[in-house]
């Protein structure tokens, strides 16, 4: 924390002096004790504590923070639903003034106004981390950019390539000690604060205090400015209704989990699904070491399943570097003691990964090819979405003792024609994404099985595959194997 040495002819009246600097600022705040207590910040001895001269000292107006961009600058958004709305609505108002500006971020879970108010991208241009719907269809009209990486090198990659000029930081109010919390998400913010020039933060007070972990808030005496947010609610991300091939898909991986399993699940409605049949069985001491939180974790912990006792590291708590559901969820993370904040580069870590027992990772796939290749972010060379933490947990869940790390997928989909095509294909299309090679590849599940796929042979791999594809698409999937030269004389003949 920040001291202030005052000069000596003060030091008897110390506190009438620092009063009377606070007094000096009351163009911009009150310091009545109505104020105070709106706030939310403790005062020490019945006077503003060093911490609150800090805040009001730095109090700044959107205004204010958005004229800290300039011509050619990289600035940050905070990740995923913490969005800086306040600064972002004044920045877009003086796009015009500025040229060569790039805004990135982790998931943008909505439009910048900046990025709306500059159509063309002659002035502002946008890069995502991470690839949600949001960035997807900016990217579909030439508006966003995406920025390969493997998740948990990703703090890295930034402390060793990139220097940010300005980060807009939303971020919880101030507490007692003088501390912002990060809230729903920890992934790259450390690593980019530590390469800012200028640090903003936003304080919203519907974002809940997420504790570490570590590396979770920021002190007051690191931030430059201060700006106090509309307080919008979080976005709540509902998941999507499981299907019947989802449960069908989820039966098969259930079967794979054991008492003291220490489990992963992505984004979607199968991995929510898989969370409800875990709390709905009589499976002891799960853990939960997950890149992402969500409302089937809430679940899994109330069911009583989900104690993490036999987690060999973060024993007893709920392991995850961002959030993102429903007002339950963040109702369920504010001061909770059983959840632990990190970073991306120690959650997503597969030697951190690894450390755990019995690992049990499940992520969705687009298509997979008979090589074993798995395609999770593009169909064909049209972008879909981000790596994530796929293939960080798709390895650490191998080398954990009895870990087992699953690539799910429905055996078919049908386009919007209403032709139904096979998801298990002989090769990815053109322009495909290989997300995860088929040297890392583990188990593939589909709703007719699933395939252990480590030490076989590239012909083993394929009549694997095949065997858990839709029947309709099996005689034409072996002669395209035979015709690749990864069919064998003592697999089934081709038809």
């Amino acid at each position: 924390m920040n001291t202030i040495i005052l000069p000596d002819t003060d030091r008897t009246h110390g506190r009438d002096a620092l009063g009377s600097v606070i007094a000096g600022k009351a163009n911009r705040a009150s310091v009545d004790g109505d104020e105070r207590k709106e706030t939310g910040i403790k005062l020490v001895g019945g006077s503003p504590s060093i911490d609150m001269w800090q805040y009001q000292d730095k109090l700044v107006t959107p205004e204010e923070a958005a004229g800290l961009v300039t011509s050619g600058d990289l600035i940050f958004y905070s990740e995923f639903l913490l969005f800086p709305k306040a600064i972002d609505a004044a920045l877009a108002r003086r796009v015009e003034k500025l040229h060569d500006v790039e805004i990135r971020s982790t998931c943008f879970t909505q439009i910048p106004k900046a990025i709306e108010a500059d159509p063309t991208r002659k002035h502002i241009r946008m890069s995502d981390w991470h690839f949600g719907s949001v960035s997807r269809r900016l990217h579909d009209s030439n508006l966003c950019n995406y920025v390969p990486l493997t998740y948990h090198q990703a703090p890295r990659i930034i402390r060793k390539y990139h220097s940010y000029d300005v980060i807009f930081l939303s971020v919880a109010p101030m507490d007692a000690r003088g501390y912002f919390n990060f809230g729903l998400s920890n992934s790259l913010i450390c690593s980019v604060l530590s390469k800012a020039k200028k640090i903003v933060a936003e304080v919203n007070k519907s974002i809940p205090y997420c504790l570490g972990g570590n590396q979770e808030s920021i002190h007051i005496s690191r931030v430059d400015h201060i700006v106090e947010g509309d307080n919008s609610p979080l976005t709540e991300v509902l998941a999507p209704e499981p299907t019947e091939t989802d449960r069908q898909i989820a039966e098969h991986i259930m079967r794979e989990i054991e008492d003291g399993a220490c489990i992963q699940l992505g984004i979607g409605g199968l991995p929510n699904v898989i969370g409800t049949m875990i709390a709905e069985s009589d499976l002891k001491d799960i853990g939960i070491h997950t890149e992402m939180l969500v409302d089937s974790c809430v679940d899994l912990y109330n069911s009583g399943r989900a104690a993490g006792a036999r987690k060999k590291i973060d024993t007893y708590k709920m392991t995850y570097t961002f959030a993102m559901g429903t007002k339950k969820l963040y109702e369920f993370l504010d001061h909770n003691p059983t959840c632990a904040l990190y970073p991306v580069n120690y959650v997503n870590d597969p030697r951190v990964i690894a450390v755990n027992d019995k690992v049990i990772a499940a992520n969705n796939a687009i298509e997979v090819d008979l090589f074993s290749q798995v395609c999770s972010e593009s169909i064909g060379p049209a972008h879909k979405l981000g790596t994530g933490g796929q293939l960080d947990f798709i390895f650490g869940a191998f080398q954990s003792h009895g870990g087992k790390g699953f690539i799910c997928l429905n055996s078919t989909f049908t386009d919007k024609a209403g032709t139904v095509h096979s998801r298990i294909v002989p090769a990815l299309r053109p322009g495909s994404i290989v997300t995860v090679p088929r040297s890392i590849v583990h188990y593939v599940a589909t709703e007719y099985g699933i395939a252990q796929l480590k030490g076989k042979t590239t012909w083993e791999r394929a009549e694997a595959l095949i065997n858990i594809a839709h029947p309709r698409f099996r005689d034409e999937l072996v002669k395209e194997a035979e015709k690749m030269k990864i069919w064998n004389n003592s697999n089934r003949a081709a038809l």
